[in-house]
């Protein structure tokens, strides 16, 4: 048996889930904090958005199949809370996906958590401007370097299509930093 499957063995045994739970805290809180930052951009909805993913997870340990890695499972659900949390804040503010993009590119500048150049803030302001797919795949490629197999099983779309949208995405981003 692999190191995962003894894993996630620990995970699900009441006698050790919380020690291993920790450890899995430990593991991926930081990169998940990343995931979650590239989509909903605020340090504080990102926060939340990570409370609640590590919830979801530790909720639904027992109903881990182990048809995919522990990460991709992990960063399906970070992923989906993400999304969750834009499109009900979209509601709540009666923006379309689009207009919300731009709140809250808008917003970044005034958050003292992000700190970059114009050159970063341009790039972010470009990658606001990409369909929700493409952003996700641009973000998990570019600033994760996820390979496209994980990708796959994350997002639950071919290798073959996901190579497409980044490439696509990539060029959509050098057209809007390269425009005047």
């Amino acid at each position: 048996m692999d190191k995962e499957h003894l894993f996630i063995q620990r995970l699900t045994n009441p006698s050790t889930k919380e020690v291993a739970y920790k450890e899995l805290l430990t593991l991926y809180k930081e990169r998940l904090y990343w995931h979650i930052r590239h989509i909903v951009k605020s340090h504080d909805d990102t926060d939340d958005v990570l409370q609640n993913t590590f919830i979801k997870v530790y909720k639904n340990l027992e109903n881990f199949k182990g048809d995919s890695k522990l990460f991709s499972w992990m960063y399906r659900i970070a992923t989906n809370e993400s999304l969750t949390h834009l499109n009900k804040n979209a509601k709540r503010l009666k923006f379309s996906s689009e207009e919300l993009q731009q709140n809250i590119i808008t917003n970044l500048k005034a958050d003292v958590y992000f700190e970059s150049d114009d050159i970063q803030f341009k790039l972010q302001q470009a990658i606001a401007t990409l369909p929700e797919k493409q952003q996700l795949v641009f973000n998990m490629r570019y600033f994760q370097d996820i390979k496209y197999k994980d990708m796959s099983d994350i997002l639950e779309t071919s290798e073959g299509a996901l190579k497409a949208s980044y490439h696509i995405a990539t060029k959509k981003i050098e057209a809007f930093l390269t425009q005047d």
